[in-house]
């Protein structure tokens, strides 16, 4: 009876030891040396460190001179994913949806019809990062009037920030809003703050 119970603590052991420690160890280990990018969340950081974000997780742009977001259901909380699970006929997501769309009208000086769905519905997990090239193209006489720069270099921006399908055959097209704004404000300067703009 002993035998029998020193074997199956002696087997608890080396099963905890295994799958409880060295395992994930050796996960931890290949995540670093093979992808330390990607085990690292992906993080976005500026030439002197600073972590502005990670190129998986959307966020929220509201100013004029800068490309905005896709809506988000959760208000870009990575802590909390996911959509409002109303339906397409909802009235809360319909009011949703024309609100968006007058704004989007409005700011962009374009009518109803040149809207991308992307810019007025939300994603699944509420933290898409891209937008289709159309979403952006339709920010980018917004953007260069915004920074007083030619309409011709911004669109080169969103050009060479497009992201190809994987492979070449999965998804779509897309760009990543935060990687396209920062390269704007690394191609022409950081705005001054809001309040200083106001204030001008």
């Amino acid at each position: 009876m002993f035998r029998e119970i020193r074997q199956g603590l002696r087997f608890t052991l080396v099963t905890m030891l295994l799958l409880g420690g060295v395992y994930h160890a050796m996960l931890w280990a290949i995540g670093r040396v093979a992808f330390p990018n990607q085990a690292e969340g992906s993080l976005i950081r500026r030439s002197n460190g600073t972590v502005v974000g990670s190129r998986l997780i959307g966020q929220r742009f509201e100013r004029p001179e800068y490309f905005h977001s896709r809506p988000s259901a959760v208000d870009y909380n990575a802590a909390s994913t996911g959509g409002s699970n109303d339906g397409p006929s909802n009235p809360t997501h319909l009011r949703s949806v024309r609100a968006r769309i007058a704004a989007i009208e409005a700011e962009e000086g374009v009518t109803a019809a040149q809207i991308p769905s992307e810019m007025v519905t939300a994603s699944g997990a509420g933290l898409d990062p891209h937008v289709p090239p159309a979403a952006a193209e339709l920010q980018v006489a917004r953007v260069a009037r915004q920074r007083r720069v030619d309409v011709g270099a911004v669109r080169a921006l969103v050009v060479a920030h497009t992201e190809p399908p994987a492979l070449g055959l999965f998804g779509r097209a897309r760009v990543n809003v935060l990687l396209l704004n920062l390269a704007l404000d690394d191609r022409f300067g950081r705005p001054a703050p809001a309040a200083e703009t106001e204030a001008r």
